[in-house]
């Protein structure tokens, strides 16, 4: 008798050819806390902490609209070393911030509280965070550990594991913060060519599931003109104007440095069929896509 091969959430939506534009959850601000025990399939809130210090930390996080993710570095248990924390900001305009700490006992996770209405660092490189969260789902721990490890060889200070950040089907998932990039579809190899090139500034449309600080609609318009006019920096365009008709927008997207055009572009939203859609799915649903039907140079 023949046994049924696993079901892959990842393998199965490169077989549907899901797209992959247009599929970066929002965020800018960052919450990042060193956790080197087994990560709780619910991340931050399943671990046995103080309840008053993780209320707290929660509380903040959604006024901020912060992302909370469990980090650690790939393959090292770093004993003699305090685990850290940290908030990483993205601000409009394209400055970004980052405040650092360390922390022994639950009280001094209080530090994040804080750090969210500190200003924070500036000019710090970025932090290459890449989701390995087996008990979320499988996917992210085999295809998310071999990039991982991968990445951390070539830029080990900048390298974390991380809890679930979205989008399991397009695993290995790689987030750039506090850019706000997010990157999909990744193995060994094109991670380290992805994260080479946008370390250079230089931001490829082929694996990039969008910017955090842009609606969906706006990052499937700037991919397509990524795809026309070929990669650019990371704040070579911006996102002019944006009107949105029932299911379809029209997305004026503008270079601001010489030589860089500007396009209308316009995308169309559309409802996939159903399918298990995560590796522990338990029925159907189905997505929404965002399919570009013009583009011309404004």
């Amino acid at each position: 008798m023949t046994t049924p091969a696993r079901f892959l959430c990842s393998d199965a939506a490169r077989l549907r050819g899901d797209p992959i534009a247009g599929t970066a959850p929002y965020g800018s601000v960052w919450i990042l806390i060193e956790y080197r025990g087994g990560w709780p399939f619910n991340g931050f809130d399943g671990l046995d902490l103080d309840p008053g210090i993780k209320a707290r930390v929660n509380s903040a996080a959604r006024a901020m609209r912060a992302r909370v993710v469990l980090i650690r570095r790939p393959g090292r248990a770093r004993p003699d070393e305090q685990p850290r924390w940290a908030v990483l900001r993205y601000e409009e305009g394209g400055s970004h911030s980052q405040h650092w700490g360390a922390w022994d006992d639950d009280s001094d996770l209080a530090g994040i509280v804080t750090a969210l209405d500190a200003p924070g660092e500036r000019g710090r490189p970025p932090v290459l965070l890449v989701c390995t969260h087996g008990l979320h789902d499988t996917c992210c721990a085999l295809r998310g550990r071999p990039v991982a490890r991968a990445l951390s060889e070539g830029w080990p200070q900048l390298v974390w594991e991380c809890t679930h950040v979205g989008g399991d089907r397009f695993a290995a998932n790689v987030v750039v913060a506090p850019d706000g990039v997010y990157y999909g579809n990744l193995d060994a190899l094109s991670a380290v060519r992805v994260v080479e090139e946008h370390l250079s500034d230089r931001i490829h449309p082929d694996h990039l599931r969008g910017y955090t600080g842009l609606t969906p609609p706006q990052q499937a318009a700037l991919s397509a003109v990524l795809h026309h006019a070929g990669p650019s920096g990371r704040h070579d365009y911006f996102i002019e104007r944006t009107v949105r008709d029932d299911d379809r927008w029209r997305v004026r997207v503008t270079g601001r440095l010489a030589g860089l055009s500007t396009f209308e572009v316009e995308v169309h939203a559309q409802r996939a069929r159903a399918h298990q859609l995560t590796c522990r799915a338990l029925s159907p649903s189905s997505a929404v896509y965002y399919e570009v039907t013009s583009l011309h140079v404004a």
